[in-house]
């Protein structure tokens, strides 16, 4: 009997599903490639994948509210030359009050996409297309045709090599995602904004007749994705030791990715912070693989894109399969 909840746990769940695939590719990988999990193998993975890993969280809720943000590592841009361009020319080199500039930066970035989306009535892809050109271009503008590289970012740069957040015994990198998605799953578990923003997306009609201020949520949503951009665009210069205002350009797709893979619905109202969890790992364990596996560069984007819908198309159809066979026992 415990042995059947068990499997018709992990046949009904889809994150379940996703962690199998996980397991399933990290097995692959490892007998092609002895090297993959070791631990400093697997802490270069996460390090490198910060950015999407926490991105991933912030689009999570955009997309629960039915709505999609392109412009997210444009903000990025925004904000990491920001923090480059300051420690270049020796303006600030306190390191929280940086990261917090770059939080800041990035919520303003994200609160005025989330009044021209909710007051507006823009649709959130030609809103974000329009503001992805802007705060591109808002990069360019801040570097003045220069960059930041490694010795102009003294101390900043070793952010992401030492431990001090994780008490000497995680990297601060792999620290802050942790904390992003313990903050994360608590507060659309259990709180009050979590469940409005589930709402919002399941049904706007229904939810503004209930109370719920539909315009503030979509506002707050957009807001925190652009916090998280803020931060990533800190902890970009930190991981790559330089600030450029091309930074990440295209990356926005890889976070879309993830938290597709994930089983967040485009639609609205469907996905869990796991299930971002577990598409950007999946995501991050692909790119590393690549060349450990000697796929040439030339063709690794193909190989990338042919296992992600390999991946999303596996868990669909599982997935349906799970739901046939709990329809098929409800009837009996």
């Amino acid at each position: 009997m415990g042995k059947n909840s068990l499997i018709k746990r992990i046949t009904g769940s889809r994150e379940a599903s996703l962690l199998l695939v996980l397991i399933g590719l990290c097995i692959i990988i490892q007998i092609l490639s002895p090297s993959f999990l070791t631990a400093k193998s697997l802490q270069d993975m996460v390090k490198n994948n910060a950015v999407i890993m926490i991105m991933a969280l912030g689009m999570l809720c955009v997309l629960l509210i039915g709505g999609i943000d392109i412009s997210i590592t444009s903000t990025l841009a925004v904000s990491g030359m920001a923090v480059g361009m300051l420690l270049k020319y020796n303006v600030i080199h306190n390191i929280f009050l940086l990261f917090l500039i770059a939080i800041l930066i990035g919520a303003l970035c994200g609160a005025a996409i989330g009044l021209v989306v909710s007051r507006g009535k823009v649709l959130p892809i030609i809103a974000t297309m329009g503001f992805m050109y802007i705060y591109r271009g808002f990069a360019y503008l801040i570097a003045k045709s220069q960059w930041a590289s490694a010795e102009n970012l003294g101390d900043f740069k070793n952010f992401a090599l030492e431990k001090e957040l994780g008490l000497g015994l995680l990297n601060n990198v792999i620290f802050i995602v942790l904390l992003c998605y313990i903050i994360f799953f608590a507060v659309m578990k259990w709180s009050r904004t979590g469940r409005k923003i589930y709402a919002v997306g399941s049904n706007p009609e229904a939810a503004a007749i209930s109370g719920i201020n539909t315009m503030k949520i979509k506002l707050i949503v957009y807001t925190v994705m652009g916090m998280l951009s803020g931060l990533c665009g800190a902890l970009s210069v930190a991981v790559y030791s330089s600030a450029q205002p091309n930074m990440l350009y295209g990356k926005e797709m890889d976070v879309i990715a993830a938290c597709v893979i994930g089983g967040v619905s485009m639609s609205g109202g469907r996905g869990t912070v796991a299930g971002a969890l577990l598409g950007s790992l999946i995501l991050a364990v692909i790119a590393k693989a690549l060349p450990l596996v000697g796929i040439d560069s030339i063709v690794q984007n193909t190989v990338k894109g042919v296992i992600i819908l390999a991946v999303i198309i596996l868990n669909v159809v599982a997935q349906r399969m799970m739901q046939k066979k709990n329809l098929k026992r409800r009837e009996m």
